[in-house]
């Protein structure tokens, strides 16, 4: 991926926040980090769409699902692949996630470079 790839990350654990954006950056991505539902909330009604969002399902202030719900409802966003990255694992919450706009789901503890593969497909199908 080129170096212009932009990642939106909204997770609120310093630690796996801290090895995403390693992990992208190591692989030539940029990195937009925030760590709070109402920080993210705030960013997706103000600022410029990324290639790609990585977020997590449980957030302070705002839950993941709600960022996701209010993000589909932004005509711009409407085609920035939308990857969750969470320990909720329930068949529940991934069916929900994915019918209210989630491209894909992965459930921690994660593997790095499945990881990585899934967000080059998503952004694969988005161009």
């Amino acid at each position: 991926m080129s170096s212009a790839t932009h990642v939106l990350m909204i997770e609120d654990e310093e630690d796996i926040a801290l090895i995403v954006r390693y992990l992208l950056e190591r692989n030539g991505f940029t990195v937009e980090h925030l760590a709070d539902g109402r920080a993210g909330l705030e960013r997706i009604q103000a600022g410029a769409v990324p290639d790609l969002v990585l977020m997590d399902f449980m957030l302070p202030f705002r839950d993941g699902l709600e960022l996701v719900e209010r993000l589909r409802a932004q005509p711009q966003w409407t085609s920035v692949p939308v990857l969750m990255l969470t320990a909720k694992a329930r068949e529940a919450d991934i069916v929900r996630a994915l019918e209210i706009g989630a491209d894909d789901y992965v459930t921690k503890p994660f593997q790095p470079e499945e990881l990585m593969a899934r967000i080059r497909r998503l952004l694969r199908r988005s161009l």
